[in-house]
């Protein structure tokens, strides 16, 4: 065995380790350098308030295409429109509903009247109720018909806002709705109350 010979085990170079080493570190510099570029550019700052602006604008599309989803589509006004003003006409020309109160009423009378009566009693019973009657019932239908189109000109008022506005023609037609109605109800007051034409007296009646 030689003497000079040292047991100590001799250490491995460590050119290695320093290069791995001094090539983290400029990896790490690198980094620090780009963060404080994008920094100091403010693109990063940037580049995120882009992407929240965009999720705004989508969440506020979305909210808006769901309202717009729940408004009414002018349906129900439309439809109440055409149907006060058929209600306008029915109040004025009649329906076969007062016709049919008009003959109950005229059969009452000639039940009432059958065993005797006075001709003043004879008109009022058989002819002045069903008279009286069809006023009646021609002055609910010229009142439905009011209503009614008084609901189809403030419909949209009322309720989530509509994507288009009320047509013209809606508005038209539920005014003229409105107008028939009002003019039945005069009309079928007038004609309750004799207040337009009168009952035939029993002395003309006599004569």
């Amino acid at each position: 065995m030689n003497p000079t010979t040292s047991k100590t085990p001799i250490a491995p170079t460590a050119e290695g380790d320093h290069g791995e080493k001094a090539a983290d570190r400029l990896d790490k510099a690198a980094i620090e350098a780009e963060g404080e570029r994008a920094v100091s550019d403010g693109s990063g700052l940037d580049a995120d308030a882009d992407r929240d602006s965009d999720l705004d604008h989508d969440l506020e599309d979305g909210l808006e295409d769901d309202d717009f989803d729940r408004a009414p589509s002018g349906l129900a006004a439309a439809a109440a429109a055409v149907v006060a003003t058929g209600l306008g006409v029915v109040g004025l020309t009649g329906a076969w509903t007062g016709r049919v109160v008009a003959e109950r009423e005229t059969l009452l009378g000639q039940m009432k009247t059958a065993s005797g009566g006075s001709v003043a009693r004879q008109i009022s019973e058989i002819y002045g109720d069903a008279w009286h009657s069809t006023a009646l019932v021609n002055g609910i239908f010229a009142l439905l018909a009011l209503l009614v189109g008084v609901f189809a000109l403030v419909r949209p008022a009322f309720g989530a806002p509509a994507k288009d506005p009320q047509p013209g023609w809606v508005r038209a037609v539920a005014t003229a709705g409105i107008a028939l109605g009002i003019l039945g109800v005069l009309i079928s007051v007038g004609m309750y109350f004799d207040l337009i034409v009168a009952l035939p007296a029993a002395s003309a009646a006599a004569g």
